[in-house]
């Protein structure tokens, strides 16, 4: 998995959407991250009070896997940009047929 920037990882998910919209489809997940990579023993000391927890964005399209982190600061920002994103980038998506409604008739 590659770890990329908020503005490389926003690049790469139109590559992977545009790749996607011939044949496949894409995974994205989002967790609360703190920053470690391993976890920590417990040796009894008490955990931080305020930790700055960081949001982690993964998204994947078949083999191709991206990630990025973003800051508490950044948030708004990716949520702009990742929303604009999928307002272009969805638009190809096909429309479901509805049941046609069984007409009732009246006595």
């Amino acid at each position: 998995m590659v770890l990329l920037g908020n503005d490389e990882f926003l690049i790469e998910l139109s590559k992977l959407f545009q790749k996607a919209r011939a044949s496949g489809s894409i995974s994205m997940t989002m967790k609360r991250y703190d920053g470690r990579t391993k976890p920590v023993s417990r040796d009894g000391t008490p955990a931080i009070k305020d930790p700055q927890y960081k949001c982690l964005v993964r998204a994947q399209s078949g083999s191709k896997k991206i990630s990025t982190v973003i800051e508490q600061r950044d948030v708004e920002k990716f949520t702009m940009a990742y929303s604009n994103l999928l307002k272009t980038s969805v638009n190809g998506l096909k429309r479901l047929k509805k049941p046609k409604k069984k007409a009732i008739a009246a006595n």
